[in-house]
C-alpha cells in the first residue's frame, strides 16, 4: 500500500530557509538596490552638488538672507504646529482609545483624512476660505488680517497635514497597553491630571516621542500645501522647502543643493532618531507584558 501510496507512510518534508537559499538571496539583493537607488544615491547626488563649488560657497548660500529666512519661517511653523499637533493627538488618541461615544468612528476617519487627501487640494481648500475671493476673505480684509500669502496661512496648511501623525501612532499603543494601572490609580485616589501624568505619559512616552518626531520632520518638509497658500514671496513667505524650487528654477543650483542638502540631513537624523525610538517602545512592551505575566 505504500508503495503505491507512500504519502500515507511518510510525511512530506516541509518546506525550510535553506531550500529556498536563491529566494533570499534575491529579496535581499532587490531591497539593497532599491536602497542604493532611491535613497543613497539621490543623497550622494545632493551632497555632491551642493559642494560642487566647495565649501565657502555652499556656506555662503547658506548665509544668504533669503536663505536664512526660509530656516527662520520653516522652524518658526515647526514651533507653532508640532505643539498643537501633540496636544490634538494625545486627547484624540485618550479618548478614543479609553472612552467609547457617539461618533467615535467618524472622529477616526476624520483624523486619516489628511493622508487620503492631497496636500495640494488641502491648500486651495483654504484659500477658498480665507483668500481674497474666498467665504470670509472680504470681512478679513476688512478687518486687515491676512492669511493667505502670510504666516498664518502656512500654519494652517502645515497643521493640516501633520495633525494626524501623533494621534496615530498613540491610538494603538494605548489601546494595547491598557487601562488596568491608571484604574488603579484613581482607585488610590488619584486625580485625572495626576494619573495622566504619571502613569499614561510614562506608558507612552517613547510613543509620543516617535509621533512628534514624524510631526515636526513633516511639518519642516511639506511643500504642497504650503506652495498653494504661501504665495512663494522670497524672504517673507518661502519656507525651506520653497526656497529650494525657488533658486533652482532660478538656476542658483548650488544654492538649491544646499538648502536641500539640510532637508535631506534633517531626513537622515530623523531615520536615526526613529530606529532608536521604535527599540525602545519595544523594550517597554516587552517589560510590560513581562510584568504582566508575572
Amino acid at each position: 500500500m505504500s508503495a503505491i501510496n507512500p504519502g500515507f507512510s511518510h510525511r512530506a518534508k516541509p518546506l525550510t530557509l535553506n531550500d529556498s537559499a536563491w529566494v533570499r538571496h534575491t529579496l535581499v539583493i532587490i531591497s539593497l538596490l532599491t536602497i542604493v537607488l532611491f535613497l543613497i544615491l539621490p543623497l550622494a547626488t545632493v551632497l555632491i552638488e551642493a559642494f560642487a563649488k566647495g565649501w565657502s560657497t555652499y556656506a555662503a548660500s547658506l548665509a544668504e538672507p533669503d536663505a536664512l529666512a526660509a530656516m527662520r519661517l520653516t522652524l518658526l511653523v515647526a514651533a507653532i504646529t508640532v505643539p498643537l499637533t501633540t496636544v490634538f493627538g494625545v486627547s484624540a488618541a485618550w479618548a478614543i482609545a479609553r472612552f467609547e461615544f457617539w461618533g467615535k468612528n467618524l472622529l477616526i476617519t476624520l483624523i486619516d483624512l489628511p493622508f487620503s487627501v492631497s496636500p495640494v487640494i488641502a491648500g486651495l481648500i483654504y484659500v477658498l476660505i480665507f483668500g481674497a475671493q474666498g467665504w470670509i476673505g472680504p470681512w478679513l480684509s476688512a478687518h486687515d488680517i491676512k492669511v493667505i500669502f502670510a504666516v498664518p496661512g502656512i500654519v494652517l496648511a502645515t497643521l493640516f497635514v501633520t495633525f494626524p501623525f501623533v494621534a496615530r501612532e498613540l491610538i494603538p499603543l494605548m489601546q494595547e497597553i491598557g487601562h488596568e494601572e491608571e484604574e488603579a490609580a484613581l482607585s488610590l485616589g488619584a486625580n485625572g491630571w495626576q494619573t495622566f501624568f504619571k502613569i499614561t505619559v510614562p506608558n507612552i512616552k517613547w510613543g509620543l516621542l516617535y509621533g512628534v518626531l514624524l510631526c515636526n520632520a513633516r511639518a519642516m518638509g511639506e511643500f504642497g500645501a504650503v506652495s498653494v497658500v504661501s504665495g512663494h514671496i522670497r524672504g517673507l513667505t518661502n519656507t525651506l522647502p520653497l526656497h529650494v524650487e525657488t533658486s533652482y528654477n532660478e538656476y542658483d543650483f548650488v544654492g538649491a543643493f544646499a538648502s536641500a542638502s539640510l532637508s535631506a540631513g534633517l531626513a537622515v537624523v530623523t531615520l536615526v532618531v526613529k530606529t532608536v525610538l521604535e527599540w525602545k517602545q519595544k523594550q517597554d512592551l516587552k517589560a510590560a507584558r513581562q510584568a504582566a505575566a508575572e
